[in-house]
């Protein structure tokens, strides 16, 4: 039987990945580097409850509670159980993902508001960077680096441990899961690929889904330009988006969770096809209700 109930993977001695099966709408990953004296956590989780069993796995691996907390991104499922993890640890993350998350505000709460996600504090990075940052936990270096262009979001973090061979990605890569780029660029998401096969890691923490190695890479690499040659297609024909998306035939895709995902990321294909930059703000009214409509005219369902 897969397992539902989140877990812990011991990469290295000081190296755990913790994951949350099975890695679908709001069940994303974290990670931890500690030296047995000081910790770094690699994103929180959707919700309070969620938030406190990691801080229990993490103390489980016999690990000091975090003194920072490191941000892959802004959504929510990857920012809101910051707040349990204060006020012992300080908040890092690109400059971008700080104006996000302060922007964003309840975000989670907005999109599915029947979902009980706690005690939720909105907690922005409070030390940020622009391009990359190296942070020392104990002997593990561990690089923080913007893929120098907006690709899932604006804020995107790449936390690379170069001595380890690990990379944890964020939401550039979802394993099983469809990508996921309204919010980003799609063209962007293609050169952060190049950005993260440069790295050279051999063990690949996506930001949902099980762990994996740099294969990922060619296969998100083929469903993004899967989704830019239907977009191309649709746009020259004058459809909608939806219109394009429910033509569509998903073939070795059609296998990936969150398959309405399809007609969110055509809506950024075509703005981008209209010329519009990187990253400018969609309707999330018509982005989520063409989701409902390729989900069967269900609203896509929080699992946190």
């Amino acid at each position: 039987m897969p397992a539902t109930d989140p877990y812990t993977v011991r990469l290295t001695p000081e190296v755990h990945a913790y994951v949350q099966p099975d890695g679908g709408w709001c069940l994303n990953n974290a990670g931890f580097v500690s030296d047995g004296e000081t910790t770094l956590l690699v994103d929180t989780t959707a919700t309070e409850r969620r938030a406190r069993a990691l801080r229990e796995a993490l103390l489980a691996t016999g690990a000091p509670l975090p003194r920072t907390v490191v941000n892959t991104h802004h959504h929510g499922d990857h920012t809101y159980g910051n707040g349990v993890f204060l006020p012992e640890a300080v908040v890092v993350g690109h400059e971008s993902c700080r104006s996000e998350v302060l922007a964003a505000g309840r975000q989670l709460h907005l999109i599915w508001p029947q979902t009980d996600f706690g005690d939720i504090r909105i907690t922005a990075p409070t030390l940020t960077y622009s391009d990359r940052l190296t942070v020392h936990v104990g002997d593990v270096e561990v690089r923080l680096l913007h893929p120098g262009t907006v690709a899932h979001t604006a804020g995107d973090t790449i936390v690379h441990l170069p001595r380890q061979g690990i990379v944890f990605t964020g939401d550039l890569i979802f394993q099983g899961g469809t990508p996921f780029v309204p919010m980003g660029s799609l063209s962007g998401s293609l050169r952060a690929l190049g950005v993260l096969r440069s790295l050279g890691a051999e063990t690949v923490v996506p930001g949902h889904g099980p762990i994996t190695d740099p294969s990922a890479y060619d296969a998100t690499e083929r469903y993004l330009r899967f989704v830019a040659e239907l977009a191309e297609a649709g746009h020259a024909k004058g459809l909608s988006p939806l219109e394009t998306a429910r033509g569509a035939d998903l073939g070795v895709f059609a296998g990936l969770r969150e398959s309405e995902r399809l007609v969110a990321n055509l809506h950024r294909a075509y703005a981008e096809l209209d010329g519009l930059p990187e990253g400018s703000p969609l309707d999330p009214t018509v982005v989520f209700a063409d989701m409902a409509a390729m989900n069967g005219g269900v609203p896509v369902a929080c699992h946190a």
